[in-house]
């Protein structure tokens, strides 16, 4: 099995790249293996998100969208982080009682293919309406 590339941001604001084989949403651990070669036992409490991304490097130039539809992606979601940042996408299920939940970004054209999102690291979680105006996201982190 190919592993999944990862690029974890913690609530600190610190920033690590890599793979994991053994990632689950309702599990509190998983290991990840640095670029570096080096392998972590990573607390998903302690992380802000999970981003899964196409290509580990990534392109800091690219401005993040989120105007695109994602076709069985479930209802539009847009999530506030405690940080400031906004990200807008798309979720097939949401519990404010789990830790986190899978989203996929309403840009396609961007390096995220699907977020982990920790609940405890949002500041508000909504889902808009298609008449209603969605939150002006700042421009989006690029983690790569």
């Amino acid at each position: 099995m190919e592993p999944n590339k990862i690029v974890i941001q913690f609530k600190d604001g610190s920033i690590l790249k890599g793979e994991t084989n053994d990632f689950f949403q309702n599990k509190k651990t998983f290991h990840f293996n640095q670029v570096d070669g080096q392998t972590k036992e990573i607390y998903i409490e302690k992380l802000k998100a999970v981003f899964f991304v196409k290509d580990i490097k990534g392109d800091n130039n690219y401005v993040y969208e989120y105007n695109d539809v994602v076709t069985g992606g479930g209802r539009k979601i847009a999530v506030d982080f405690t940080d400031g940042e906004t990200i807008i996408g798309y979720v097939l299920g949401y519990s404010p009682q789990r830790q986190g939940f899978m989203m996929t970004p309403a840009d396609l054209g961007g390096n995220n293919e699907r977020i982990f999102v920790i609940n405890s690291a949002t500041k508000s979680v909504n889902f808009p309406t298609e008449r209603q105006a969605l939150p002006q996201a700042p421009k989006a982190r690029t983690y790569m």
